[in-house]
């Protein structure tokens, strides 16, 4: 039987996995959920891009809840709008459907959430009977499925670094106030405070300690911004020199003296920009690596890439958000609550080879 799904949010990750549940033999898609009041009405196909396949799009999310389903898969703006998304993701719970989600990164590991954060949603997986898996590609399986994955095959691992490096050339978004990318490099971003950038990115830290069985003593942050010398023009403008060309930051895990567990990343605007930084050794750039250190030592480099388009935002996007849905089928046999990928078994893709 086929696993019927609701689909939250029609942003780039939600259109690009309606497109692949449309004829998916494990999943069936029966309503999708809009914000935009433009977009409702439309059908889906249309939405997309493709032939219309006899499903309206929505703004009346409540009725869409009432449908029967197994699992509403919510693909929502950001942390950023924390409230509006536990909000949603609550009452998809008490709808009666298991929920995944790639919007509230930090609960990848519920864990070290504050109790704000959990709360609502836990109360509600109680009182339904429900689980919720909140997934992503970085924080997400990238560096947490991964690098647990390759450390599985070790008999020592002295320390793991999980790598994002990016050319956000391509990349629509005002990088500016968070990142710092296009200000001027004295210009303080948001992610410099280190609260904030533990926040956002660091929870899966923690999540490997606890897989591992260690203690982490500290964990701290490292955040570099590398300034234009020359103007470097790209998609959406160019960046002056003395400008923020590229940022580089790690979240480090301690025992110790000895930083064991790294997530770095480095996103610059051009191949031009930072070349002294780490960048792709398979490709020129857009690659998730991690590097182990260890007995035996390990690196694994994943480039993602669009089907049709060759694109690295399609290619992980798309994969953001199937690994939510590949995860439904197994939240049946979860226990009601907050999930992370410690508590569900190897997710591989039903229904991903066909005949």
């Amino acid at each position: 039987m086929k696993h019927k799904v609701i689909v939250w949010g029609t942003g780039v990750v939600g259109k690009l996995v309606i497109r692949e549940l449309i004829d998916h033999p494990a999943f069936e898609l029966v309503g999708v959920i809009v914000h935009d009041p433009a977009k409702d009405g439309v059908d889906v196909g249309t939405l997309i891009g493709a032939d219309p396949v006899g499903l309206a799009a929505t703004t009346d999310w409540e009725a869409v809840l009432r449908l029967d389903a197994d699992a509403v898969a919510y693909y929502g703006p950001t942390a950023e709008y924390a409230v509006q998304n536990i909000d949603n993701m609550t009452a998809a719970l008490r709808s009666g459907k298991h929920v995944v989600s790639t919007s509230m990164t930090p609960l990848v590991y519920p864990e070290p959430c504050p109790p704000e954060m959990k709360v609502a949603l836990e109360q509600a997986c109680q009182e339904s009977g429900k689980s919720c898996f909140t997934t992503g590609i970085d924080p997400g399986f990238a560096n947490d499925l991964f690098p647990m994955t390759l450390m599985g095959v070790c008999g020592r691992v002295d320390s793991v670094r999980v790598q994002e490096l990016l050319d956000y050339a391509t990349y629509e978004g005002d990088y500016g106030p968070t990142m710092g990318i296009g200000a001027p490099i004295e210009q303080a971003a948001v992610l410099e405070i280190p609260e904030v950038l533990i926040f956002a990115w660091g929870h899966t830290i923690p999540m490997i300690a606890d897989a591992v069985g260690v203690k982490l003593d500290r964990i701290d942050t490292v955040y570099e911004k590398w300034a234009a010398t020359e103007p470097i023009e790209y998609k959406f403008g160019v960046i002056e020199p003395g400008h923020c060309a590229a940022v580089r930051f790690e979240i480090r895990g301690w025992v110790g003296d000895e930083a064991k567990i790294v997530i770095e990343h480095v996103n610059r605007i051009t191949n031009d920009a930072a070349t002294h930084w780490p960048r792709a050794t398979s490709v020129d750039n857009d690659v998730y690596r991690v590097i182990i250190k260890g007995s035996p030592n390990i690196t694994q480099e994943t480039v993602f890439r669009g089907e049709l388009d060759d694109n690295p935002i399609t290619g992980g996007c798309l994969a953001t958000g199937m690994r939510a849905i590949n995860a439904i089928p197994f939240l049946g046999d979860a226990k009601p609550g907050l999930l992370s990928a410690l508590d569900l078994p190897l997710i591989a893709g039903r229904g991903t080879i066909r005949s």
